[in-house]
């Protein structure tokens, strides 16, 4: 039996859970052909990878990106891909591109997901082709994929398209019954055409770009319970999922959006929410989201957390940070952001000042950020005095400035050169590992793709096997190595209803092989890469080579040892998969 590729001598998960053994896996056809304990034939196989004292597993599934910009100019997804991610998913919280013009795109990418606007409408304008999601579908697979891609349809992507994006995101304003209809064709569409379900966002931080709506909230946070029902009602139907970002200052968004995962008199509904973390500003929510998930699925439902499995690491330039949007006073600064004469004049403003004091000052409430800039160290400034040191610290030096002022004074003189940084979540291992085995909560939510200058998450699963295999050397196993990888691969396919994220005789050679050795804390080091395609911008990543020594997807070989195999982004190895 001739194949196409060998990857021999390394202990082998399936992705399943199940115990893991040295075996020696065949490719051919871009599919596993053999799975044997016995050395197979290397007769004319043109790749034979020995990974002895290496594993070998299915490729990892990021659940949560924003590629959908990206993935048309840059379609290998690299930065992914060097990671072991062989699936990504696009159409997250509320966005897409299948239906909304470019300029329409770029205000809601823009500012939400810290993609810059120009780079987001000159992408789209330059490579879009279609009009409805079966023809999205087809423009996909027309570009040289790297990874697998799956996709939700966007909720504020139809509602602007639809509606238009003024009345959109217009509180008073509701769809007609014609463009209700409208939309729920094309949601039905979009499934026909095999996407894994819709996003819809609830967050009221989420502020559109552009000159239009400007600081107006996403589309779908104007939608009525009434027409997020009858969207519900057809992913009930077709047992499709929805993906949902509750906002966190009206916890009754969440509870309710939990809640209609329920089947009662009816199909109950896959539902994915945004997020379970463990938040620094309230450290006791985190014992609320297992006992939620608990309960909901106890009573009937399919309900699911999300959850970043790493500490949640941010960097900010100045004042350029989306958490700022949570208060008036931040908000006020980032809708400044494309007029920066005016912004330095209201940083400097006494009673701008005044009321950023007072938002910092409240302590309660819900919240993503923990408003502590005692927490946060300046890592460049052009003033090298207080590089290394925290803002709070800075006041402190100065007179005892308020940490507000010390904070507003360096930006006001500096600007983005600027760079400073904290973590705002997950800060405990302890807390982590609670929500790493607990079965109502999804490994995911990098953002991958979007947040280019503030956060890098492209590497998590390396770091969550790390922790694994660290707690297990160290005699605490928290879970097993092959229980963590199920839950990066197989588990997450399997609730989408993909084929991806199995690594058994018959199964898509989509496939990662992993040296333990080298899952050390290099995996955290800051690096930055430019974009070539977005004029050279450096996205903020975190890199290991030698921590992933082989790559392949759909049974070719794409990328190892830091380096991209000449196919990667030149012929198409990824495809669109369909959920089943």
């Amino acid at each position: 039996m001739n194949y196409d590729a060998i990857v021999k001598n390394g202990r082998w998960f399936d992705g399943t859970g199940a115990g893991s053994a040295t075996r020696n896996l065949g490719i051919r056809n871009g599919r596993v052909a053999s799975v044997s304990r016995e050395p197979l034939d290397e007769s004319g196989c043109p790749r034979v990878i020995d990974a002895a004292g290496k594993w070998v597993m299915p490729g990892m599934l990021d659940i949560h990106t924003h590629y959908d910009v990206e993935i048309l100019v840059r379609p290998a997804l690299d930065e992914s891909v060097r990671h072991g991610i062989t699936t990504v998913f696009i159409g997250s919280c509320s966005l897409s591109t299948v239906h909304v013009t470019p300029s329409d795109a770029g205000d809601l990418f823009g500012r939400v997901e810290a993609i810059p606007r120009r780079h987001v409408v000159e992408g789209l304008a330059a490579h879009k082709t279609w009009g409805s999601a079966r023809e999205y579908v087809g423009a996909l697979e027309s570009l040289p994929l790297g990874p697998n891609v799956a996709a939700f349809v966007g909720h504020s992507d139809m509602r602007a398209a639809l509606m238009g994006l003024d009345r959109a995101t217009r509180k008073k304003v509701r769809p007609t019954t014609a463009e209700l209809a409208v939309m729920e064709a094309q949601l039905t569409e979009a499934l026909d055409a095999g996407f894994v379900g819709m996003s819809s966002q609830q967050l009221m931080f989420d502020k559109l770009d552009g000159e239009v709506c400007r600081s107006r909230t996403l589309p779908s946070t104007y939608a009525t319970t009434r027409e997020r029902r009858r969207l519900n009602a057809i992913l009930r139907r077709r047992g499709r999922a929805l993906q949902g970002g509750p906002d966190v200052a009206r916890p009754q968004s969440l509870v309710t959006m939990a809640l209609s995962s329920l089947g009662i008199d009816r199909e109950r509904l896959k539902v994915s929410l945004l997020s379970a973390a463990d938040v620094k500003a309230i450290p006791a929510v985190a014992h609320i989201f297992p006992v939620m998930a608990r309960v909901i699925n106890r009573l009937g439902g399919d309900f699911r957390w999300q959850h970043l499995p790493v500490p949640f690491e941010v960097y900010s330039d100045g004042i350029d940070l989306p958490v700022f949007e949570e208060f008036g006073s931040g908000a006020a600064a980032l809708h400044l952001s494309n007029q920066l004469d005016e912004r330095r004049a209201l940083l400097a403003d006494t009673d701008y000042r005044r009321r950023f004091r007072k938002d910092y000052d409240k302590k309660y409430g819900p919240r993503v950020w923990h408003r502590d800039f005692f927490d946060a160290e300046i890592v460049e400034c052009p003033d090298e005095s207080v590089v290394g040191k925290t803002f709070g610290q800075v006041g402190v030096d100065r007179g005892g400035l308020h940490p507000v002022d010390a904070f507003l004074d360096l930006v006001v003189e500096h600007g983005t050169k600027v760079r400073w940084r904290t973590t705002i979540s997950n800060h405990r291992p302890e807390v982590l590992n609670v929500f790493a085995t607990d079965p109502g909560v999804q490994l995911g939510f990098s953002d991958a793709g979007a947040h280019l200058r503030n956060m890098a998450f492209y590497n998590f699963g390396l770091r969550f096997l790390r922790r694994v295999r660290d707690a297990e050397r160290d005699g605490r196993p928290f879970t097993t190595v092959e229980h963590a990888v199920h839950r990066l691969t197989g588990e997450l396919a399997d609730w989408y209803g993909l084929d991806a994220g199995h690594l058994r005789e018959g199964d898509r050679a989509d496939l990662v092989v992993v040296d333990p050795e080298h899952l050390d804390d290099s995996l955290d080091a800051y690096a930055e890469a430019p974009i070539a395609e977005f004029d050279n911008l450096s996205r903020m990543v975190n890199r290991n080579d030698d921590a992933v020594t082989a790559v392949f997807v759909g049974g070719e070989y794409v990328f190892g040892n830091g380096r991209p195999a000449e196919s990667l982004g030149t012929r198409r190895t990824g495809q669109f998969l369909r959920a089943r």
